[in-house]
C-alpha cells in the first residue's frame, strides 16, 4: 500500500463533516497535523468554532425523529452496509491511523482496524436486540411494557491515542439504539473519524445522523459538552478532563458517560508461568507504545519469581525492534508528539532519584531521533506512594515492586486512585478467582492483559469513570428506559382512589 496517506488531498474540503459534507471550520484558527514519526506537517486545517458545533447539532436534531423513529431491522441493515464499508476501507484506514499517530502498521492493521470492522458488525445484530423486562402484570390490575428509546443527540469526545476504535466505540452504540451523534475527535488526530463518517455515508447512514467537528477541547469540545440540544455526553480521556467535562454537563443535566485514566496492575503470584508472565507484560505495557489507558503499568511480582522477572522483562524489551511505523518489522512507533514524548521522559527523569532504571529510559538517537521516539523502559526499586508508581504516565514504561503474601499483592493493586483494567497471573485457579472478585476493576484479565471483544464491556470505577462501552451493555449508556402501564379493569372509580378522596366504593 501507498503508506504516505495523502490527507491534504482526501480531506482538500476541510476537516468537518456536517450534514453529509466535509467543509471548513469557522473558528479561524489553523490547525497543523504532524506525522509523529518524522516531526512533519502532512495537514493543515481550520478548527471547529462554536458555530460548526451549532451547525452539526442542528444537523442531529433534525435527522432524529426519521432514525430514532426507523425500526431496529432498517437500522441493523444500515449498520450491517457500515461494516462492509468499513472493510473496503481497510488499507485506507490502517494507513491513516499510522501515519496520524505513529502506530506500527501491524498494530493498525490487525488491531485497530479489524476491531472497528468488527464492532460495527456486532452492533448491526445487536440493533435487533435492545431488552427491558418482559411485558406482564406486576400488578394485578395492569400490564406494565419497558419500552428502550433513544435519548436524542450524542455530543461525544474522543482521544487522540485510539482515533479509529474510539470513533467506533462512541458512534456504533449510539446510533444502533436510534440516537444521533455529533463526534468531536482530539484535533491533532482527525483522519480515521473522517473516513469511518464517509463510510458511514457510503453505507447510506442518512445525513445529519454522524457529524464530525475537529477543534480544541476548550472552544468545540466545551461548547459541545455544555449545548443544551445535546441529551448526553459520552468522554474518554484522562481523568482531570473528565471532571471538567462533568462540571459542564451538570450544567444542562444530560446524561453522562465518562471512560477515563488508568493505572493498571499486572499481579504475578508465584506458582505463575513465568515465561508467560513476562511476554505478557512487555505486551502489555508497550501496546500502542504504552499510550492506552488499560496497559499494564504497575507490576506487582510475588518474591520468589521477583528477580527472574525482572531479568527477563528487561532482557525481552531490549529486543523490542523502534523503527519506521510502516515497516512491517517495526515494533513499536513513536509516541504521539514531542510534547508527550518528553513528558514521558520527565517521569523517568524524576524517577532516577528514588528508584532504579532497568532498561531503557532514553530517546534513541540517529534518524528516528527526528520523531518522537522514547525506548521501552523498566522501573524497579520505587515505593508504592511515588510519583512513578501513582501517576497515568501514558507512554512505555513498566514499574515492578516485589510483594509478600496475597492480601499485600491485592491491596497494592488496589492501592492507587483509577480502576480501569488489571491482570492476575497464576495457575491456581482458586487465587486467580479471589483476585477477579477483590481487586476494583472494571477488567480483570486472568493470565493475559489487553484483549477486548465486542461483545463484552469496557469501563472502569473509582478515578475511571463510570459507564460501558462495546457489548449490549452500551445501550444502558445510550437508551432511555420507559415503562408503560396499561389499566385493565375498565373501571372508573378505582380501590386506591380512596386515599385521595372518598370512601372505598
Amino acid at each position: 500500500m501507498d503508506h504516505r496517506f495523502d490527507a491534504t488531498e482526501r480531506f482538500a474540503e476541510g476537516a468537518q463533516f456536517i450534514a453529509g459534507s466535509l467543509r471548513s471550520g469557522s473558528s479561524g484558527r489553523t490547525q497543523a497535523v504532524v506525522d509523529p514519526a518524522t516531526g512533519e506537517t502532512v495537514y493543515s486545517y481550520e478548527l471547529a468554532g462554536t458555530a460548526d458545533v451549532d451547525a452539526a447539532v442542528q444537523a442531529a436534531e433534525q435527522a432524529f425523529p426519521e432514525w430514532g423513529g426507523a425500526t431496529p431491522g432498517e437500522r441493523s441493515d444500515t449498520l450491517h452496509r457500515f461494516a462492509a464499508a468499513l472493510a473496503e476501507d481497510a488499507a485506507d484506514l490502517a494507513a491513516a491511523e499510522s501515519l496520524n499517530c505513529g502506530k506500527p502498521i501491524k498494530l493498525s492493521e490487525e488491531f485497530d482496524v479489524p476491531g472497528s470492522i468488527d464492532n460495527a458488525a456486532f452492533f448491526a445484530g445487536a440493533a435487533r436486540h435492545l431488552e427491558g423486562k418482559a411485558a406482564g402484570e406486576y400488578s394485578p390490575d395492569h400490564t406494565s411494557v419497558i419500552r428502550r428509546e433513544p435519548i436524542g443527540v450524542v455530543g461525544s469526545i474522543a482521544p487522540w491515542n485510539y482515533p479509529l476504535q474510539m470513533a467506533a466505540w462512541k458512534v456504533l452504540p449510539a446510533i444502533a439504539a436510534g440516537n444521533t451523534i455529533v463526534l468531536k475527535p482530539a484535533e491533532i488526530t482527525p483522519f480515521t473519524s473522517l473516513l469511518f463518517a464517509q463510510a458511514a455515508q457510503r453505507a447510506g447512514l442518512p445525513d445529519g445522523v454522524l457529524n464530525i467537528v475537529s477543534g480544541a477541547g476548550r472552544d468545540a469540545g466545551e461548547h459541545l459538552v455544555g449545548h443544551r440540544s445535546v441529551a448526553m455526553t459520552s468522554f474518554t480521556g484522562s481523568t482531570g478532563v473528565g471532571k471538567r467535562v462533568a462540571e459542564i454537563a451538570t450544567g444542562t443535566v444530560k446524561r453522562l458517560h465518562l471512560e477515563l485514566g488508568g493505572k493498571a496492575p499486572f499481579v504475578v503470584f508465584d506458582d505463575a508461568d513465568l515465561e508467560a508472565a513476562v511476554h505478557g507484560a512487555v505486551a502489555g505495557s508497550l501496546i500502542n507504545t504504552g499510550q492506552d489507558c488499560t496497559a499494564a503499568t504497575r507490576a506487582y511480582v510475588q518474591r520468589p519469581l521477583y528477580d527472574a522477572f525482572v531479568s527477563g522483562v528487561a532482557d525481552l524489551m531490549a529486543t523490542v525492534r523502534l523503527g519506521d511505523p510502516f515497516d512491517p518489522a517495526t515494533d513499536l512507533g513513536p509516541l504521539i508528539s514531542h510534547t508527550q514524548r518528553d513528558r514521558v521522559a520527565g517521569f523517568v527523569d524524576r524517577a532516577r532519584g528514588y528508584a532504579t532504571v532497568v532498561t531503557g529510559g532514553e530517546a534513541p538517537g540517529g534518524e528516528l531521533a527526528k520523531g518522537a521516539y522514547y525506548r521501552p523502559t523498566l522501573i524497579a526499586g520505587a515505593a508504592q506512594d511515588s510519583e512513578i508508581v501513582q501517576s497515568e504516565i501514558f507512554g512505555p514504561v513498566l514499574v515492578v515492586l516485589p510483594f509478600d503474601s496475597d492480601d499485600e499483592g491485592i491491596a497494592l493493586a488496589n492501592d492507587t486512585p483509577y480502576g480501569l483494567a488489571a491482570s492476575a497471573w497464576s495457575r491456581d485457579v482458586y487465587r486467580t478467582g479471589r483476585a477477579t472478585r477483590e481487586i476494583n476493576a472494571g477488567c480483570v484479565w486472568v493470565n493475559d492483559h489487553i484483549p477486548i471483544i465486542s461483545e463484552m464491556p469496557h469501563g472502569g470505577a473509582k478515578a475511571s469513570g463510570f459507564g460501558k462501552d462495546m457489548s449490549a451493555y452500551s445501550f444502558e449508556e445510550y437508551t432511555q428506559v420507559k415503562h408503560v402501564m396499561y389499566d385493565n379493569t375498565a373501571v372508573a372509580r378505582k380501590d386506591w382512589h380512596r386515599t385521595v378522596f372518598g370512601d372505598r366504593p
